[in-house]
């Protein structure tokens, strides 16, 4: 097991690690969707994709000798309706630090081929803009 889940009631919803007894709890969105004041489930699936591009990145650049520390991802993710859905994600990744052509190439292959982006379904469009210090 990686995780029990548990509804708690009120909208919330709590979750906790099997190994190391994290917790993180998300709640269900308001009736009318408008009011956002805490991570949905929706919310936490959208930001798993930028936690995973960032784990995947240093395990891959380190071999590397590339450092991403301090990197940053401006994440919106997008609701769709009919069926009620994750429709699209937008991210803006901005880096720290100056790379070369082959390293910020690198760095883009690497994102697209993270372990979450691979299993996010074809139909979730996936915008994403890189952005490097000059």
């Amino acid at each position: 097991m990686t995780s029990k889940t548990t509804y708690v009631g009120e909208n919330r919803i709590d979750s906790v690690h099997e190994s190391s007894g994290d917790v993180f709890t998300s709640y269900i969105p308001t009736s009318d969707f408008s009011v956002r004041e805490h991570f949905s489930p929706t919310d936490i699936f959208a930001t798993a994709l930028a936690q995973s591009v960032f784990a995947h990145l240093v395990v891959l650049a380190k071999d590397r000798h590339i450092d991403i520390t301090g990197a940053t991802c401006d994440l919106k993710k997008t609701m769709y309706y009919e069926p009620r859905r994750i429709g699209e994600i937008f991210c803006v990744f901005k880096f720290p630090n100056s790379y070369t052509l082959e390293e910020q190439e690198f760095l883009e292959n690497a994102v697209r081929n993270s372990p979450v982006y691979l299993s996010l379904n074809e139909d979730i469009k996936k915008i994403f803009l890189f952005e490097y210090k000059n």
